[in-house]
């Protein structure tokens, strides 16, 4: 795979060129004959040709010029994650670096939220998300950079620290797009909004920003991008998905309240434990017995906390889980079902009372405009070739990027290729798995992808930002009926 951004491909003519070469041949046919016009045309093409090449050797020496700091950053930022809603350095480090490149910049927006803004004359306002916060993760990539952060999460456990969520890559990508827009002003105009958005690992930051005034103290952006890391393409792709992205995401909490005891005499107690293990196995029903087939849902359990002591039958447990799910009808019918069988398993075995059932987190799906998908399919494909520019599927994963969306505000969420090619290739052969987000395994090849990650957004930013808002306005956020 060549450079990215410097693809061999021959590109179409340019509108301009286009036009002359069909001008040509509606002249007269006394002012010229047939070899004249082939050359004619044949240089034209030549031309414009070079001037596509040209206009793609030169975002790609943009990029190359900031990529050492992209860089850096990157390795900082991997070296000192930090939990969702306490990433004060994280935060202060980008707004430090954005205020260098000659942004205007708010901090502590939605807790520790920073605000870029960028003005470049008249035209539309292009909104650019990146998150911050790491996750409660033991690294054991083995990289020579790799996290050994310990923090104490809001329950007061210490616990790992690490991003294996690629968090730090987007706001490296983020950073060295920012600085290409500021020295590249004359290739666009209008207005760039930064957003370095907390906790998205915990479904609250951007919904936080937005209550902290994202839309009215600062401008409403006409279009949202973003993009997000995976190993599920290879350093120096990207992917595009029209309309649905990914799933509606449900977090919820179950306390089950037994009576305790000593371990040697379970008939004197109401065993927590046990009420727990029946109601996971019945949950597992939901998806494989009341879902339709072909419907796109999953119940995991997460977590299950319980007990001190082996000779100890436990006065209560509690277990964490996860529901995902395209359908809203599909969605409620879920976690319905959930509150029905935790109550039921619990008079099953006569507990002293019913379970404690919490939503405490949730997010609907993330949507793409197609138009907008598509229009900005273009661009990308002009700035890292054709072949590396794909469209994939909907994912089960899930992300706040949502809430944006429903703020009236058109969104564009694309993904990022982020394994070694080679290792892509093997993993394809052999029918094996690279290690997944939120892998403690887990590692983006970073110059490939970090530079692909630079080349996109600002490939897609000049695109929009070169449009005027009435022809962005056409782009709705409204997602399809069901």
């Amino acid at each position: 795979m060549g450079p990215v951004g410097r693809s061999k491909s021959v590109q179409p003519p340019s509108a301009s060129g286009y036009r002359l070469c069909v001008g040509l041949q509606r002249l007269p046919s006394f002012l010229y004959d047939a070899w004249s016009v082939n050359k004619l045309l044949g240089f034209f093409l030549l031309i414009s040709t070079a001037l596509s090449a040209a206009a793609q050797s030169n975002s790609s020496t943009d990029v190359d010029a900031v990529f050492p700091d992209a860089r850096s950053f990157y390795l900082e930022l991997h070296q000192h994650p930090e939990l969702s809603g306490h990433e004060v350095h994280t935060a202060s480090e980008l707004a430090a670096r954005l205020r260098a490149a000659g942004y205007d910049v708010t901090e502590h927006v939605g807790n520790t939220g920073v605000v870029a803004i960028l003005k470049n004359g008249a035209g539309p306002t292009i909104m650019l998300r990146t998150e911050l916060d790491a996750l409660p993760v033991e690294e054991k990539t083995g990289l020579p950079y790799a996290s050994k952060v310990h923090a104490t999460d809001d329950s007061g456990h210490d616990v790992p620290v690490m991003h294996a969520c690629g968090h730090d890559l987007h706001m490296a990508a983020l950073l060295g797009t920012a600085e290409v827009m500021a020295k590249t002003r004359d290739t666009w105009h209008g207005t760039l909004m930064l957003i370095g958005q907390p906790a998205e690992e915990t479904i609250g930051g951007a919904e936080g920003m937005i209550r902290d005034g994202l839309f009215t103290r600062f401008s409403k952006p006409d279009i949202a991008v973003a993009l997000h890391v995976s190993n599920e393409l290879p350093a120096g792709m990207v992917s595009i998905t029209p309309g649905i992205y990914n799933t509606n995401s449900d977090s919820i909490r179950i306390t089950i309240f037994g009576k305790g005891g000593h371990g040697a005499m379970p008939d004197t107690a109401v065993d927590p434990i046990l009420i727990a293990a029946r109601t996971i196995l019945a949950l597992q029903t939901i998806v494989s017995r009341e879902v339709k087939p072909g419907e796109m849902a999953v119940v995991t359990i997460g977590y299950i906390r319980a007990g001190t002591k082996n000779n100890i039958i436990p006065d209560q447990a509690e277990m964490g889980i996860t529901v995902r799910t395209f359908k809203q009808d599909v969605r409620k019918h879920i976690l319905a079902s959930i509150t029905r069988i935790a109550n039921a398993e619990a008079a099953a075995a006569d507990a002293p009372r019913q379970p404690l059932i919490e939503r405490y987190e949730g997010t609907d799906l993330v949507y793409n405009n197609p138009e907008l998908a598509e229009r900005l399919r273009a661009p990308l494909e002009a700035a890292l070739g054709k072949k590396n520019v794909v469209t994939a599927e909907p994912i089960p994963p899930s992300e706040d990027f949502s809430y944006f969306v429903e703020q009236g505000v058109p969104g564009f969420y694309f993904s990022l290729g982020g394994s070694d090619p080679e290792k892509f290739a093997q993993s394809k052969a052999s029918g094996t798995q690279l290690p997944s987000n939120h892998s403690p395994f887990f590692a983006p090849d970073l110059d490939p992808a970090l530079r692909t990650g630079i080349v996109a957004e600002v490939a897609v930013l000049r695109n929009l930002l070169n449009a005027s808002p009435d022809e962005l306005h056409k782009y709705t956020a409204e997602q399809p009926a069901e």
